[in-house]
């Protein structure tokens, strides 16, 4: 059996990862990519076959760019998949929390760090493109004084001792990641129960309140709306939008409505519901 391909942002050790060995659960060859922009290139040069790509934080709220991936790319939302966040502070053996000069991570890392960092002022925080190839590069190089924030599986992997566990600021810190491929994976309409859109509305009172009102008639839960600015046409903009409902015709229906309602409507996923 082939392996599926899966591209990730980072590399082994990230929780991008872990969000792909826990939701393929099979056997899979990791494409890793140092940004999302090289994770989406990769399923359109057809090396990868699916991607997994963080969207939305707890407590940072969404990666705004990354729907734009999604909807400017044609690419299709198969799945989802939540995971519960754990930073760790980690160094080279040895070495003591008095002994660091810095600490490198993603930015979103570090914004979530952010109150445990303040009470070690003596640590600089620099960005890195991830958190797991930070402890990779310490590791390889042998950095004394810089420590990486990171999952505990990055230490595993690279030889690192974690100074400080659960470093987060609100632990319960959870990421949602979405599974995307470039076609479309027809799952059986009994097992649909969330599905993703973009629409623009019309610059008038009221637009999007009707589309709001068509889904709660039609039984459809909203569970999350993003806006971004149209880049072409100042002040206008589109919305992101993520349902939940548990008839696949009322979804049906309501889809059908909003696609008239709106302009440039796109259906970005139809999948099953990971939050029960």
């Amino acid at each position: 059996m082939v392996p599926v391909r899966v591209a990730i942002q980072g590399i082994k050790g990230s929780n991008h990862h872990q969000v792909a060995d826990d939701f393929f659960k099979s056997d899979m060859e990791l494409v890793e990519c140092l940004s999302f922009h090289a994770l989406v290139d990769a399923l359109l040069a057809g090396k990868a076959d699916k991607g997994v790509m963080a969207i939305e934080n707890s407590i940072a709220g969404s990666i705004i760019p990354n729907y734009a991936l999604v909807c400017e790319n044609h690419l299709h939302i198969i799945g989802e998949h939540y995971l519960n966040i754990h930073h760790h502070l980690m160094a080279l053996p040895g070495q003591e929390i008095s002994d660091l000069s810095e600490v490198r991570s993603h930015p979103m890392a570090l914004l979530q760090c952010r109150e445990y960092l303040k009470t070690q002022p003596h640590i600089k925080m620099v960005e890195d493109v991830d958190t797991a190839e930070t402890a990779h590069k310490i590791h390889q190089k042998q950095l004394r004084g810089i420590a990486a924030i990171a999952p505990q599986v990055a230490a595993t992997l690279y030889g690192l001792d974690i100074l400080a566990r659960d470093i987060q600021t609100i632990p319960n810190n959870a990421t949602r990641f979405i599974v995307v491929k470039t076609t479309n994976k027809v799952l059986p309409r009994e097992e649909i129960d969330k599905a993703s859109l973009r629409f623009i509305t019309d610059h008038k009172r009221g637009s999007l309140a009707t589309v709001l009102n068509v889904m709660s008639d039609c039984n459809l839960n909203l569970t999350k709306i993003q806006s971004l600015p149209v880049i072409e046409t100042p002040w206008k903009y589109s919305f992101f939008v993520d349902v939940t409902f548990e008839h696949y015709s009322d979804f049906e229906k309501a889809k059908s409505l909003i696609s008239i309602l709106t302009e440039d409507f796109q259906l970005l996923g139809e999948y099953k519901n990971a939050r029960i």
